[in-house]
């Protein structure tokens, strides 16, 4: 993947939220807590059927649409039939409350903060009203500029829609705009719209096969900075 500077074009940041400034699975402890021996896996599976109930729901096109608040709470109820965990509404409610104090990466303060002064914007999947008290709780609310959530467009990730919300609130090119995202699916979507994307590949996955490649593949958002010094 190419490693040299992108040019001067970069204008603006524009992150995912999820899994990319923070850790979905930092509710592994609580999930162990509470599912002991199994907390790990209830984790895993969580985030993995609220992704795809995502693209479902942006497939099927039902109305009303569901946001991302509901579909995470029907994704855990999923995952905790799944294991066939004998759990009131209590237990989920402590889960779902928690995906409002998230851990941020350990990078991640650092990096909002050396690519200041240009524009440091999210644009998530999660609702406004997941996202704010998120960012208070983690002290990176005075790191952003602002907050767009996919509600906006009325689809999900990865909708050329959902891009299309940082062009026009950024009123710039799609290529002076720098998407960064954990989610290998996202950064291809954003690709295939135009943005110039850094795939944040924590885990040493291979490219997706799908779309096109990410501009910029680094292994933590601290390699994000020496991008584009100077």
């Amino acid at each position: 993947m190419p490693t040299s500077p992108p040019s001067a074009s970069i204008a603006a940041w524009v992150f995912d939220a999820y899994g990319t400034l923070f850790d979905v699975h930092s509710l592994a402890v609580m999930a162990e807590r509470l599912a002991p021996g199994k907390g790990a896996e209830l984790s895993r599976l969580w985030r993995t059927k609220q992704l795809e109930y995502t693209w479902l729901a942006s497939l099927m096109a039902l109305r009303p649409r569901e946001d991302f608040a509901a579909l995470t709470g029907k994704a855990l109820e999923y995952a905790t039939a799944a294991l066939d965990l004998p759990w009131g509404g209590e237990e989920r409610a402590q889960l779902i409350a928690a995906y409002r104090s998230l851990t941020p990466f350990p990078d991640a303060k650092a990096t909002l903060i050396a690519l200041a002064p240009r524009p440091r914007w999210i644009l998530s999947n999660g609702t406004l009203g997941m996202l704010e008290p998120l960012l208070q709780a983690s002290g990176t609310d005075s790191l952003l500029d602002g907050v767009l959530s996919v509600d906006a467009a009325g689809i999900f990730k990865p909708a050329p829609q959902v891009y299309q919300l940082a062009v026009d609130r950024l009123h710039l090119a799609p290529a002076q705009i720098g998407f960064v995202s954990a989610n290998g699916w996202d950064a291809t979507g954003a690709k295939a719209f135009g943005l110039t994307t850094f795939w944040i590949n924590r885990g040493g996955q291979p490219v997706e096969r799908h779309g096109p490649p990410p501009d910029f593949v680094v292994g933590s958002l601290a390699e994000l900075p020496a991008l584009v010094a100077g």
